[in-house]
């Protein structure tokens, strides 16, 4: 089975992160270079990005360091993550030692923030929790710093603030980890759904097949071997069937497996489905004559195409309960009716035999369960089980609209 072209990503998640977080952190940075060291002096000054500030060369110095660290940290954000969020607090500290500041600019500190909440959407739990550490930790560090370094607190500490975007950071990133797992649970969980399915409906269909083949040749085998003294030639009709029969199921078989073992192609439809759908009744019927067992048929309402599912279920649903009748009554006839309605088409197959007209009780009840399956796949109604007058009666009712088309109609 061939994969489908993968879709393109929205542009924002094809944007990397690294350049989010940069973006933010550049943004917050160069704002007072331009502002208050670029522009002409103005009325308005800042105490915590003085104009000579960056007069030192060594303010200078670590400022471009700053900036490198920071650029490091965002080229590898994405495929060394932790290496790039620690370059990443790292140049912020540096940046803010290149100023002297008495505290960590909390704009600045959002970039780490945005670089948090990555880390926290796509590295295990642990590892965020010890980055957000990280981040919490660095604040008290920087507070300690400051005092050896002689800079003077000059208000109200951000610390607490800071704090505060660091943990909603995480809680965002952690957040959206926590939707794609649960995204990715239910698309396994699907997968596996649809696997069984496809699995139940490859039985379904060789037991279907297969079963009543095994029938036929099973009955034309008996026969041959009674007349093949006294009448060879009915003998060798009835071995010409079951040559036939066993052909046809054969080759069935052996497209299915090829079909199944074809992984790197598109999906074929299943071999063993038949072409027509209930067109394929009346072979059925002259089949099933050969064998011994008179079928008929009666067709009611005005006969026309179907949903392929629909029609398919009912010809399987023939075809089984035709098989059992064959193996299982020991009736010598059994009737078919198959009702057209506007709404929905009515299945019945009756026999007067003297066994159960089922395999539930001989082997291990698979019909009658793929029987049942598929009727409630297509959310139809389905019975099963001996008639009072002696014999077994098989009904299917299948929806040919849901009821909001029937209401509409």
């Amino acid at each position: 089975m061939s994969a489908s072209p993968p879709q393109p990503l929205p542009l924002l998640k094809r944007i990397p992160p690294g350049l989010w977080a940069g973006l933010v952190w550049f943004a917050a940075a160069l704002d007072p270079i331009v502002k208050y060291v670029l522009m002409p002096p103005r009325r308005m000054y800042s105490l915590s990005y003085p104009r000579q500030g960056l007069d030192p060369l060594s303010a200078k110095l670590l400022l471009a360091i700053a900036f490198a660290l920071v650029l490091a940290g965002c080229a590898l954000l994405r495929r060394r993550t932790s290496l790039g969020y620690g370059l990443l607090l790292a140049g912020t500290l540096a940046s803010t030692l290149a100023w002297r500041q008495d505290e960590i600019p909390p704009m600045q500190y959002l970039g780490v923030d945005v670089a948090l909440a990555y880390v926290a959407a796509v590295r295990p739990r642990r590892s965020s929790l010890n980055a957000a550490a990280a981040a919490l930790a660095t604040l008290p560090c920087y507070v300690l710093l400051r005092q050896g370094l002689g800079i003077h607190d000059g208000g109200v500490a951000p610390e607490p603030y800071i704090a505060l975007t660091v943990v909603i950071g995480w809680l965002l990133g952690n957040s959206v980890r926590q939707s794609r797992l649960h995204t990715e649970e239910l698309h396994a969980q699907a997968a596996a759904q649809a696997v069984t399915a496809e699995r139940l409906r490859i039985a379904r269909e060789m037991h279907d097949t297969v079963a009543h083949s095994i029938g036929i040749i099973a009955l034309q085998a008996g026969a041959a071997a009674r007349v093949m003294e006294t009448q060879p030639g009915k003998a060798r009709e009835a071995m010409l069937t079951v040559e036939r029969t066993g052909r046809e199921t054969l080759s069935g078989l052996r497209r299915m497996l090829g079909a199944l073992r074809e992984v790197n192609r598109e999906p074929a439809p299943s071999p063993l489905r038949p072409a027509a759908g209930l067109a394929d009744v009346e072979r059925l019927v002259t089949t099933t004559t050969a064998a011994g067992v008179r079928v008929e048929v009666w067709w009611q309402g005005r006969r026309r195409p179907l949903p392929a599912d629909i029609d398919l279920a009912a010809f399987r649903i023939i075809q089984e309960s035709v098989t059992n009748v064959v193996r299982h009554s020991g009736a010598g006839s059994c009737r078919v009716s198959v009702d057209y309605g506007e709404d929905e088409l009515a299945i019945e197959i009756r026999d007067r035999g003297t066994g159960t007209g089922a395999d539930a009780e001989h082997d291990t009840g698979y019909g009658l369960v793929g029987m049942r399956e598929r009727v409630a796949l297509l959310h139809g109604d389905f019975t099963a089980g001996p008639r009072r007058g002696g014999g077994f009666l098989v009904t299917a009712r299948l929806p040919l609209r849901t009821k909001a088309e029937a209401a509409a109609g």
